[in-house]
């Protein structure tokens, strides 16, 4: 069974901890690094595994290292994962980075040559085993290991793989979409109580309209163009609400926020470096 060791206690972390575990891991086959003991504690009570706050010794025995700390703490973790001597074991191991704006190349540089990096994107949906991951291989990732990293994501959602270029747009579509959403479902909510409607009542609609939709997407094998045009009736009352959205210029809005944060994604990306 492949060891796989979190480096990071986080909300993040410790989402990937528990998917693991309910996918069918194994406890002995896990370990989290956290440096602030109670939480450390807290953690290994919780999930029945091993708890550490030493990167090193946890790098060592890790098939996959799996970095889940902010981009401002990832050299510091290199730093000490250095003192593993890592690739020297006698397994396979493969860095795995969920920072966001750090570059393969840039891990490649501070471990021993040819160690293998994979970078992902993921995000907040992860929290509840429904994230959406984009995977992309560093020069010494192979297909089999990409094979790992993306079955352990796919305990904590979906993954797929893309180039490194790709990443500035994942981050701008999957990892700021989020967001986008909750802001639409915030500005309905807001509507509806504006048409009379309590605000639980208005939360209850909405809430459960966007869970039913994105299932009716995912399962009914139609597109969202498809979909939209069986609710809309000629002259209905879709066909009005569409009418004001199209006026509000809402697919622009749209263009310009994703292009948007995919210039801060990029921006970022190069202070990081």
């Amino acid at each position: 069974m492949t060891r796989i060791a979190v480096i990071g206690g986080g909300r993040i972390g410790e989402a990937l901890i528990a998917g693991l575990l309910e996918s069918g891991r194994a406890n002995k086959d896990l370990v989290v690094v956290e440096p602030v003991p109670a939480r450390a504690e807290a953690l290994a009570d919780r999930f029945g595994i091993r708890a550490t706050d030493d990167i090193a010794d946890a790098g060592k025995a890790a098939d996959l290292i799996v970095i889940a700390v902010k981009p401002n703490d990832v050299d510091a973790v290199l730093t000490e994962l250095g003192k593993a001597e890592l690739g020297a074991a006698d397994h396979d191991q493969v860095l795995v980075s969920l920072a966001a704006g750090v570059t393969t190349a840039r891990m490649e540089s501070k471990l021993p040559a040819g160690f293998p990096v994979v970078r992902v994107m993921s995000n907040t949906p992860m929290l509840v085993g429904q994230g959406m991951s984009a995977i992309a291989p560093g020069r010494y990732a192979r297909k089999e290991q990409l094979g790992l990293v993306t079955e352990m994501l796919e305990s904590v959602g979906k993954a797929v793989t893309v180039s490194e270029a790709q990443m500035d747009a994942v981050t701008a579509v999957s990892g700021s979409g989020p967001a986008y959403f909750f802001l639409i479902v915030e500005a309905m909510i807001d509507g509806a109580v504006g048409l009379g409607l309590t605000r639980d009542v208005a939360t209850q609609l909405v809430t459960q309209t966007m869970l039913g939709s994105a299932a009716l997407l995912e399962e009914s094998g139609q597109s969202a163009v498809e979909l939209r045009a069986a609710v809309t009736s000629p002259a209905g009352t879709t066909a009005a609400g569409l009418r004001e959205l199209e006026r509000g210029a809402v697919r622009s809005a749209f263009h310009d926020a994703l292009h948007a944060a995919k210039r801060r994604s990029a921006e970022l990306g190069a202070i990081a470096d």
